[in-house]
């Protein structure tokens, strides 16, 4: 049945309790759309009515309810609603340090990095269910601090243990491209250049822009803008200004950081302060 109880516009919950974990809930989102993008963090969610095309990577493909994506951290991908179906859903964005750890713990990482997982999308009953019941705990007012951290625990157990510990895998990547986008990564305030980029990775600039679109689903001056949002968010949830956030990460005026704000994040930097 759909939910017609949810609000319709982006509904964002952070906890300086829980600074690991942010969530996020669209009652209706026929009217939002998304560029390709990624995020730092690791990102879980459920759709709870309507359909989408789901695009993780080279992946494409039609989700409806009861289905639960996954994004890795960095992984390029995109949600857009599908006709003018009622499209609810439900994110939450969990940091990557956080947990790996709990994937050490649990025996399934041997280093200090967080192991991405090969599958994108689940449709098994039992985790769609232990979301939810996870995001209402944690969304609910009177829950107690020790409540949510331990079914942050538990939930994330469920979704290592609900996925084939044999899909988990460690991605083998071009180091010189490494390079390049920890080069934008460090620098992107600034205004980059191309020649820069391609100092940094000892790469030409034609087999830059190839590969790295090959390798992250977008170009250098996408991947920019969108590492450029990354730290606006930030800077935005520790209360700064929008018009300071604009300037300080490297973006022109205000209504260009307004305008790839909303293409990226589907709300805009004021709907996401409150």
């Amino acid at each position: 049945m759909p939910h017609s109880n949810a609000k319709p516009g982006p509904c964002f919950w952070r906890d300086a309790n829980l600074p690991h974990i942010e969530a996020r809930a669209v009652g209706d989102g026929r009217k939002l759309g998304y560029a390709r993008h990624s995020h730092e963090t690791f990102s879980i969610g459920v759709i709870r009515d309507g359909h989408t095309n789901y695009l993780n990577q080279s992946s494409r493909q039609l989700v409806g309810p009861g289905a639960v994506v996954l994004m890795n951290p960095g992984d390029v991908h995109a949600c857009n609603p599908v006709g003018d179906e009622t499209w609810s859903y439900r994110m939450l964005y969990v940091d990557r340090g956080w947990l790996a750890g709990l994937q050490r713990e649990w025996g399934f990482s041997a280093n200090t990095d967080f192991r991405p997982y090969a599958a994108t999308m689940s449709t098994a009953p039992a985790l769609y269910a232990g979301f939810n019941h996870f995001y209402e705990l944690l969304t609910a007012g009177g829950s107690d601090h020790l409540l949510r951290q331990c079914a942050a625990v538990s939930f994330f157990e469920q979704v290592q243990s609900g996925l084939d510990p044999a899909a988990i895998v460690e991605r083998e990547a071009n180091r010189k491209l490494e390079r390049a986008a920890d080069y934008i990564n460090d620098n992107c305030a600034a205004a980059l250049r191309l020649e820069d980029i391609c100092a940094a990775a000892g790469l030409s600039p034609s087999y830059l822009i190839r590969a790295f679109r090959k390798r992250y689903g977008m170009t250098p001056h996408a991947y920019l803008l969108n590492r450029r949002i990354q730290l606006a968010r930030g800077l935005l949830k520790e209360g700064r200004a929008i018009a300071e956030v604009a300037l300080e990460t490297g973006f022109v005026d205000q209504a260009h950081f307004q305008r790839i704000f909303k293409q990226l994040l589907a709300a805009t930097p004021g709907q996401y302060l409150r």
